[in-house]
């Protein structure tokens, strides 16, 4: 059982993994460094709402006791009376190519069908980002492109 993926809310201690995943451009990598900005964002988000509130937030992905990185999702007004959730994800480099975040992202997918009443979830990738586009492409169908997407957009993951 400890060696389960799951999600938990974040803690205080895990502040500083996200700040590395999205400050650091090493531990960021290519695909989610998008300089620095802001950089007291999450802890003013950890003082306000613990990173989690009706509009989206951070779960962190732990294997075991080990962080591996944060799943996030932001809500989308789709309609007068719908909305969807875009979501994103960052991963420790030392995490990153072993599936993990195919699963993380798949808990959350659930978690969020499972607990609110959105219809539909949008994950955004980088096209040169073959990983972590893989859990959301089918067999034989290309990955449509966008502006948002080759602008360097990952969903909300680095951006929360």
């Amino acid at each position: 059982m400890g060696d389960e993926l799951r999600l938990r809310p974040p803690g205080e201690d895990d502040l500083a993994i996200i700040e590395r995943l999205t400050q650091d451009p090493e531990t960021a990598g290519e695909f989610a460094w998008f300089g620095w900005h802001d950089l007291l964002r999450w802890r003013r988000r950890w003082a306000e709402n613990r990173l989690v509130d009706r509009d989206g937030g951070v779960l962190m992905a732990v294997l075991g006791a080990w962080p591996l990185g944060f799943v996030s999702w932001r809500r989308h007004q789709a309609t007068v009376a719908g909305y969807y959730w875009e979501i994103g994800i960052a991963m420790l480099p030392e995490a990153r190519g072993a599936g993990h975040g195919t699963q993380a992202q798949r808990l959350l997918a659930r978690y969020l069908f499972a607990h609110t009443t959105a219809h539909r979830i949008e994950a955004s990738t980088e096209v040169a980002n073959l990983a972590s586009g893989a859990p959301w492409r089918r067999p034989g169908s290309p990955p449509k492109a966008s502006p948002a997407a080759s602008a360097g957009a990952t969903g909300s993951g680095g951006t929360g």
